[in-house]
């Protein structure tokens, strides 16, 4: 990022429109949310509350997942 945030400082306007395009682009071309808010020096919580406010839409967990078995046929 070519612009370092000051760590908590409050993000408004152009600024903050700016940083929720560049999350955005990024979390659409793969990047996680961790790695997102690593990048910026951000919590997880604001860089989610971000792309949630661009209108992302957030992609499901990664990971093995404890769902139901598939039914084999017997």
């Amino acid at each position: 990022m070519a612009e370092t945030l000051k760590k908590g400082s409050r993000v408004t306007g152009a600024a903050r429109e700016k940083l929720a395009a560049d999350l955005k682009k990024k979390y659409d071309s793969g990047a996680s949310i961790r790695a997102l808010a690593e990048e910026t020096g951000r919590s997880y919580g604001f860089v989610h509350r971000m792309l949630s406010e661009s209108g992302v839409a957030l992609r499901g967990r990664g990971g093995a997942t404890r769902g139901k078995k598939a039914a084999t046929p017997a």
